[in-house]
């Protein structure tokens, strides 16, 4: 064997204990002890002779261990294929459809109504303020407001369903 496999070998007992306190697992700490040592051996001519090598190794090892941090935090996490579930959504078809006969239902209301029930319902002005817009006394806008949330649940409760053509 050479000088650099004793050498190396020597080391390994302390490269697996300093890996598995970096990672707090078995298997990854091997795997990063042999990258260690891959890049210690393919790089074996950069060390400096006089220097020691637990440091050099060390070294190597520290920052092997950052690089895969940040190159996980870039890829995000990671998942056996075994054990991963498929993404999935519900279908939001009725959700088009209800946000469709909504806008429908809006469109068959007076203007003064649809302003009003939208300045009210979804802009949330109090009445007052919806009052000051529109520049009617607090209690008309009351009145109103109520006429339009009553025409908008006829129109909404009376609506025809969806027919859909066969295609042959």
């Amino acid at each position: 064997m050479s000088t650099m496999a004793v050498r190396l070998e020597a080391e390994i007992p302390a490269l697996r204990r300093y890996a598995f306190a970096l990672l707090h697992d078995h298997n990854r700490a091997d795997d990063l002890v042999q990258d260690c040592l891959e890049r210690a051996i393919s790089r074996w001519y950069l060390r400096r002779t006089d220097g020691d090598l637990r440091a050099w190794l060390f070294t190597i090892m520290r920052n092997l261990h950052i690089s895969a941090g940040r190159q996980s935090q870039r890829r995000g996490p990671h998942h056996d294929l075994d054990t991963v579930t498929l993404p999935g959504s519900p279908a939001d078809q009725d959700h088009g459809i209800a946000v469709r006969d909504i806008l429908e239902a809006l469109d068959r209301l007076s203007d003064d109504q649809k302003s009003l029930l939208l300045l009210v319902g979804v802009e949330d002005l109090s009445y007052e303020q919806a009052a000051a817009v529109i520049g009617v006394p607090v209690g008309t806008v009351m009145s109103r407001l109520s006429r339009a949330r009553q025409k908008f649940r006829s129109i909404l409760d009376n609506r025809t369903p969806v027919t859909l053509r066969r295609v042959k």
